[in-house]
């Protein structure tokens, strides 16, 4: 019989982008797939995402959003009708230009969003103000030729949900795009479990096509940031492009007003790096595709039967008996590296004073426990393991949190201790080029709650009224 081995996973704060790596194959998220840059998505890893699909899924559907699909494949004439949006994908873009023997009159370019296709469709489908708005969301993949690739955080093709929607007003549309950005930061923090930023994009950072870009901002246990979610408000910058006009109550034609937001499987990297440690992954228990873990010690029928009636009591929980021929201690270890929040242990000597052995997954707590009092034990230690979890994600943050003035004093945090420094900026696309020239940084989000002072930029110190959130990020 082959022997049962996990490989080792190297110490976190040794060498973070290998520990990283390591703790996505060990705890069999992905596998790479043939053509670089791409991944396959093992059912463990699959199955984190389907449970942050449903839960955002139910939260779109509250507000009135439909799901639709649109098609993969963009004409070019189609794409090249809003220059700003081309040139910000352009580099990026994979393009279809033969099938079979046939060369095709037109290049045909795999999406990389659906803002151009969504647009013409809206131009043949809205009319009236009464046909306003149109609240559409797709669950589908994109194409992004990215030159460096690492498994969630950036690869060439990725699985995301992209909304859609056109509204007669451009008060309903930003109400709707701050809405979304309310229910992302409300997932991070809830469920997730991550600490967000709310703020909005410099123009340096805005969304291709965009009049404003709203995100919301994480930091990871390295102290680099990383963005976890965006919504776009548009104006009516694609209506005046792709022609999309209603007549209004008084009978006359305006241009629509439109909006687009996203989140992508980047946010299974976020969750790793916020949360895991060196034993591997640490997962929150609302996407955890197994919240409670059964082992037995042996596989007695007495065991057996208390496992089993265990698994019924606790049958509000994803939960899972391991019934599998490995060896008790890797099953613990297998248990740890996927990041089961809670592991029941079921053995012959704790039956036999009626008790059962629990754990944590993130502080490795052990407590016996009397079988009667197993399901309370359970609901206390889930919600007290994601208070935690958020807890230590939060002191991190704010570890990491720092202020400056000037760009020498935001060199010497960077060297020191790396994170998110807010600082005075000025706002011009010009000097955050240059910032991102001397340090390999850039802004992340003009924060909300932060009160916006006046003062003298940290770069070019001409006079600014931004606070600014600049880093390192993924």
């Amino acid at each position: 019989m082959k022997k049962q081995q996990l490989e080792k996973i190297t110490p976190r704060d040794k060498n973070f982008s290998q520990w990283y790596t390591d703790v996505v194959l060990n705890a069999k998220l992905v596998e790479y797939g043939p053509v670089k840059g791409t991944i396959i998505f093992r059912p463990y890893g699959y199955a984190i995402w389907e449970n942050i699909q449903k839960i955002l899924d139910l939260e779109f559907k509250k507000i009135g959003v439909e799901n639709v699909y649109f098609p993969l494949l963009i004409p070019e004439s189609l794409f090249n009708k809003e220059k700003s949006h081309i040139e910000g994908f352009a580099p990026e873009m994979a393009t279809v230009t033969q099938v079979g023997d046939k060369i095709l009159e037109e290049k045909l370019f795999i999406r990389p969003t659906s803002e151009v296709l969504m647009a013409n469709f809206f131009e043949k489908e809205v009319k009236s103000y009464r046909d306003l708005p149109l609240l559409y969301n797709q669950w589908n993949n994109v194409m992004r030729w990215e030159k460096t690739t690492r498994p969630f955080l950036r690869t060439s093709e990725f699985l995301w949900q992209e909304g859609h929607t056109i509204h007669n007003n451009q008060e309903e549309a930003k109400k709707l795009t701050l809405k979304i950005l309310e229910i992302y930061s409300n997932f991070a923090n809830d469920v997730l479990m991550i600490p967000v930023i709310n703020g909005q994009k410099t123009e340096h950072e805005k969304f291709a096509g965009a009049q404003e870009t709203y995100t919301i901002e994480s930091l990871m246990h390295d102290g680099q940031a990383l963005q976890a979610g965006t919504s776009h408000y548009f104006g009516n910058n694609f209506s005046k492009v792709y022609d999309i006009k209603f007549q209004n109550n008084e009978g006359k034609w305006e241009y629509a007003y439109s909006t687009s937001w996203g989140v992508s499987t980047r946010l299974i990297g976020a969750i790793i790096m916020s949360h895991s440690d060196d034993s591997g992954l640490v997962l929150p228990s609302k996407v955890s595709p197994i919240q409670v873990q059964i082992i037995n010690v042996q596989n007695t029928d007495q065991i057996q039967d208390v496992s089993t009636k265990l698994q019924q009591e606790l049958d509000q929980y994803r939960i899972n008996i391991d019934q599998s021929d490995k060896s008790f201690g890797f099953k613990i270890s297998e248990a740890e590296i996927k990041g089961i929040p809670v592991r029941i242990e079921v053995g012959p000597r704790d039956l036999e004073n009626g008790q059962v052995t629990i754990s944590r997954r993130d502080t490795k707590e052990k407590i016996l426990v009397k079988l009667d009092q197993v399901k309370t034990t359970v609901e206390a230690m889930i919600k007290a393991y994601d208070q935690n979890i958020y807890q230590i994600a939060l002191d991190n943050r704010e570890q990491r949190t720092s202020h400056a003035e000037t760009i020498e004093e935001y060199q010497k945090i960077l060297d020191t201790n790396q994170g998110l420094v807010l600082v005075p900026f000025c706002g011009e696309i010009a000097c955050e080029e240059d910032v991102k020239k001397k340090t390999s940084t850039n802004s992340r989000c003009i924060p909300f709650g932060v009160e916006q002072t006046k003062g003298k930029c940290f770069n070019c110190q001409k006079d600014s009224t931004l606070r600014v959130y600049f880093a390192r990020a993924y």
